[in-house]
């Protein structure tokens, strides 16, 4: 049984986990549950829920722990299990773990700021700081987080631009071949303002609307994380999910119904901040392996 050779890449996740746990407890950050089978899921192009009777799976807590700030709660986390159809290799798994955690009157700098703390906390908890060794690499981890715009990583490693690759509808292709095998080897990277047209949920920049304040983690070429400040603009909202909608029809993807209880709190949701981490990632990269399965105590194909 593969089970038996996980002995300590589980309890590293579980050390882990504690980690995350003390990190936001010490913090005073509310640990909340959300339902994991929900009505609609957040419209996404690219991303297929998984259905469920009627309902769907979902594909991260973001709607829930949105209408929990929309009721006064300023800051919250949850460790949870999401699910994304057809999402599998040796960085994916149809159902995955991930911390997704809400701060109420902070933008994406603060989380940005906050996620290096977070990695670095873990680390340190887990005896992998101030260094990093990932794959016969040593990546540092005392330092400041490097940040780099997503213009400059387009000019530096593709000699393009975010809006001609958006035009090519090579953007993605990009970002996952060109430029993410690249970040994050000497220390960790933060790719960040994305063309307005990648915001997903984020809030485009006051000073510059043609980009969008979000931002990825990069992590030995490994995307850890990906964090907003949060659009609260509900009709802005609608708009987005009703292209990514027709964006799915066009592509011949099913569609869902749109998350009307959450645009209906959405106008009273306070500025805030949000990032979702991939778990099983982070632990990957603690543990040494560039392959989920290993830090996994069951995989798809074993159940």
């Amino acid at each position: 049984m593969r089970q038996t050779t996980l002995t300590a890449a589980l309890k590293l996740r579980a050390r882990g986990l504690q980690a995350m746990r003390a990190f936001f407890e010490a913090a005073d950050y509310l640990e909340v549950e959300t339902p994991i089978r929900i009505p609609a899921p957040a419209p996404e192009a690219h991303i297929d829920p998984e259905p469920a009777d009627d309902q769907f799976l979902q594909t991260s807590p973001e709607l829930c722990m949105k209408r929990l700030l929309a009721a006064g709660y300023p800051r919250l986390y949850q460790i949870c299990r999401c699910f994304r159809r057809g999402e599998r290799g040796r960085r994916h798994l149809p159902e995955f773990t991930l911390l997704e955690w809400y701060t109420a009157h902070q933008d994406y700098r603060h989380m940005m700021d906050q996620t290096e703390a977070l990695v670095k906390h873990v680390a340190q908890s887990l005896g992998a700081s101030p260094q990093l060794t990932f794959q016969d690499r040593i990546i540092d981890l005392q330092g400041p987080f490097e940040r780099l715009r997503v213009d400059d990583a387009f000019r530096m490693f593709s000699g393009g631009t975010p809006e001609a690759a958006l035009s090519d509808g090579r953007f993605d292709e990009i970002v996952g071949c060109t430029i993410e095998p690249r970040l994050g080897w000497e220390r960790p990277v933060f790719l960040y303002d994305y063309p307005a047209a990648c915001a997903a949920l984020a809030r485009l920049k006051p000073d510059k609307p043609t980009r969008a304040e979000r931002f990825e983690l990069y992590i030995g070429g490994v995307e850890l994380c990906n964090g907003f400040s949060e659009l609260n603009d509900p009709e802005e909202q609608r708009r987005r999910f009703l292209d990514e909608l027709q964006a799915r029809q066009q592509a011949g993807r099913p569609s869902s119904p749109l998350p009307e209880p959450f645009l209906a709190a959405l106008d009273r949701m306070p500025p805030a901040t949000g990032n979702a981490l991939g778990v099983d990632r982070l632990m990957m990269l603690l543990a040494d392996t560039l392959t989920i399965d290993d830090v996994t105590a069951f995989v798809p194909e074993e159940l």
